[in-house]
């Protein structure tokens, strides 16, 4: 119970990679703030959490994470109800795949909401309590194609890669307090997300993947909470991937 006594907000807890961290972290003992637009899909997050952590404490918090008041409402309801913030993990993401030449603009608005400035939004409200107490973890969930790219996705790599600066810059700005901010970078990660791909694509996927399966959401999971731990006390301003060696640099 290494985050007993501790508390973690999660943006886009609801499911897959999200709800994996949310477990992860109940195992650890932390309190947790679940953020989300599904309540349904949020008490099943909590349900999952129970399972691992009966008397852990979980807050269910239904907001959309692309306005920048219903961030800082959820960053206060996290320190009325648990007294502190300690890990915030943004992680709400969605994919809106097209072409350049068939770009609909509403789409590149909304992925630049949910992807990016939802995570500006989060790191701005966390940052305030974190400062004050010196001491916190801010992690971004990034992909690895805000790395490398990937035709007919250029708008969600266009996030994706902005989380990786944003990282790197506010590490630089928070770290005299004790902040750190890192970014995870995920390959083809089996979630409701990589689901609805062309099986084609799948298949093109697998067979770059040198350890020959895809990741699970637990894969993603693990390396967050290593990175909010005291084994990582040390280490800020870095991406990790986490893609079964999909992609080498």
């Amino acid at each position: 119970m290494e985050f007993s006594g501790r508390s973690t907000l999660i943006t886009g807890a609801s499911r897959g990679i999200g709800r994996a961290i949310a477990v992860e972290f109940a195992m650890a003992g932390a309190d947790l703030a679940l953020i989300g637009r599904d309540q349904a899909a949020l008490e099943e997050t909590r349900a999952a959490c129970a399972e691992v952590h009966p008397t852990g404490k979980v807050e269910i918090i239904v907001a959309d994470v692309a306005e920048p008041p219903a961030v800082a409402s959820a960053v206060e309801q996290t320190l009325e109800r648990f007294g502190r913030l300690d890990f915030a993990i943004a992680n709400a993401g969605q994919s809106i795949d097209g072409l350049i030449l068939r770009l609909r603009h509403g789409d590149v608005d909304r992925l630049i909401d949910v992807n990016l400035k939802s995570a500006v939004f989060l790191a701005e409200a966390a940052a305030k309590p974190m400062l004050r107490q010196r001491g916190g973890s801010i992690v971004f969930i990034s992909s690895v194609v805000g790395i490398t790219g990937n035709a007919g996705q250029s708008i969600y790599a266009l996030t994706k890669a902005g989380l990786l600066g944003l990282a790197r810059s506010l590490a630089k700005e928070l770290g005299s307090r004790g902040v750190r901010v890192n970014a995870v970078a995920p390959g083809y990660i089996e979630t409701a997300m990589t689901t609805a791909m062309p099986e084609n694509a799948k298949a093109q996927y697998l067979n770059s993947i040198p350890l020959g399966r895809p990741g699970r959401p637990q894969d993603v999971s693990g390396v967050v909470r290593f990175l909010c731990s005291d084994a990582a006390a040390y280490i800020t301003g870095q991406t990790l991937v986490v893609d079964g060696g999909l992609v080498t640099y």
